[in-house]
């Protein structure tokens, strides 16, 4: 088979592989199509995201559709449609017993944070354990469930505001990650919809994705106090500054986006004077469940994606999904 394996900073290539053989409780997936994550492009431009470094070589890619191609039990059927959880959860912690995303020693598709890294789905084949698959409605095609990881996310950040039915709320940053909260949010009610971005093709994409005001960050003015709820997607610290002064009183600010390590330089005096819940998020728990469900019955989600690469062009798509001004989703297909 072909896999797709970074070595190093822009170290990346398609090679051959022997075809994996899955034990018991595992299944082999042919894989269809595999979302590029800015997880993904660090690991492939830095060599490491964040912290994790790549020390050994490593599939890419958490966000995929596929078929199974192989189950030893013979519960599942050859040819059934499905998406995959990312995560093998780790052990339960006290504290945070119903939160098995937080739980210390767990794994992610596509990750150096474990060693030996946690290969991931940019391959023809590959092996998942038989709870991390997610059966596909008939309605819904291969290509958009590639998107439900995304989008789990996305209604992960929405579960961890309290929701957003009849909220005023600021998207900052409309990269695919804040297109899904834009798609998320539209979907369950929330009142207005503002999209921020330094870059006119995001906020183009947010407008086609739902939002109903857009703002140019440097030539557009945001106002302050103006949101119930921010979601800040960028991982920009002058941005969450920014969301700190855009929501009213008592709000809530989301950190969706992964800032950078180290000390940040935020202002962060609004936090206490005006009360202000300041809430991390991170992946998700069981919410690509209800991303199944969303996806399938709001197919105009699929919009997000705007190129698809055969995995023979893969650094052509990483190129493409780096290009924050003309691309939302970009898929790899297999």
């Amino acid at each position: 088979m072909l896999s797709l394996k970074i070595t190093g900073k822009l170290n990346m290539n398609l090679v051959e592989a022997p075809v994996p053989e899955p034990g018991i409780d595992q299944l082999r997936i042919k894989v269809s199509y595999v979302g590029i994550c800015g997880s993904d492009l660090h690991y492939y431009y830095e060599g490491a995201n964040g912290a994790f470094v790549v020390n050994e070589p490593l599939i890419p890619g958490h966000e995929l559709a596929g078929i199974i191609e192989l189950d030893p039990l013979g519960e599942f059927a050859v040819g059934t449609r499905v998406t995959v959880h990312p995560a093998r959860f780790g052990e339960a912690t006290p504290g945070i017993e119903l939160r098995p995303h937080l739980w210390p020693k767990g794994s992610y598709l596509g990750s150096a944070s474990t060693t030996p890294h946690t290969q991931g789905a940019m391959s023809e084949f590959m092996i998942v354990d038989r709870t991390m698959i997610r059966l596909l409605p008939e309605d819904l095609s291969l290509k958009a469930a590639a998107l439900c990881e995304p989008l789990g996310v996305a209604l992960h950040a929405l579960r961890i505001a309290d929701g957003v039915k009849e909220k005023k709320i600021l998207v900052s940053g409309s990269g695919p990650i804040g297109l899904m909260v834009i798609a998320a949010a539209k979907v369950l009610g929330a009142s207005a919809i503002t999209a921020s971005d330094v870059l006119d093709g995001p906020l183009m994409r947010a407008v086609q994705m739902g939002a109903t005001h857009s703002v140019k960050i440097g030539a557009d003015t945001l106002v302050a106090e103006q949101f119930d709820v921010v979601f800040e997607c960028s991982g920009v610290a002058k941005a969450l500054s920014s969301a700190l002064i855009a929501v009213r009183k008592a709000g809530v600010v989301v950190q969706v986006g992964m800032l950078a390590a180290g000390d940040q330089p935020i202002a962060i005096a609004p936090l206490v004077s005006k009360e202000i819940s300041l809430r991390g998020t991170f992946r998700f728990n069981t919410e690509i469940d209800d991303a199944v469900s969303m996806i399938s019955e709001n197919p105009w989600i699929e919009e997000a994606i705007t190129h698809i690469f055969p995995v023979e062009e893969a650094i052509a798509g990483f190129e493409m999904a780096k290009n924050s001004e003309l691309s939302g989703k970009v898929l790899i297909a297999l």
